[in-house]
């Protein structure tokens, strides 16, 4: 049985080498397949092969990416993690062209282990920052939002 420090260091692991270094086999090493993922997008991620695309896609329009692990930790067979990455828009594999912009965003990764594998995953990003550092979506959108709706009042 292993210890939330293994999960920890399981998870650290798993950073480092499917975002920070691109190597795609971690992803079958650690992930169940069964696994169940929330947060990249609309709808679940289900499998490794399912979450390669997402990895694919995210490595693909930001070959530099580098996500720094703050903080990591764990209990029981769960483990939390507040990340920041760094990146640069430079491909077009989410379906703009690149923009060459920089990108910082932070996020919060809740991993749920079972016997050395990663079955579930809930992932909470600031992916409007994202778009909106691209120019993919306006900058003030709450603000133009407020506007909207006082204008719908006045009328």
């Amino acid at each position: 049985m292993s210890t939330p420090y293994d999960y920890v260091a399981l998870s650290r692991r798993w950073f480092e080498e499917v975002w920070n270094e691109g190597k795609l086999e971690t992803v079958h090493q650690l992930a169940a397949p069964n696994l169940t993922a929330y947060g990249q997008g609309t709808q679940p991620i289900h499998g490794p092969d399912a979450f390669l695309e997402f990895v694919h896609m995210i490595r693909g329009a930001f070959p530099d990416v580098k996500l720094n692990v703050e903080e990591a930790f764990g209990s029981g067979d769960r483990v939390v993690v507040r990340w920041s990455a760094t990146m640069t828009h430079k491909g077009n594999h989410l379906g703009i062209a690149a923009t060459n912009k920089p990108v910082h965003l932070t996020g919060i990764t809740v991993i749920h282990w079972q016997d050395g594998k990663v079955v579930e995953g809930w992932d909470s990003w600031d992916q409007l920052g994202m778009w909106q550092s691209i120019d993919a979506v306006p900058r003030d959108i709450a603000g133009s939002f407020h506007a909207r709706r006082a204008v719908t009042r006045a009328s």
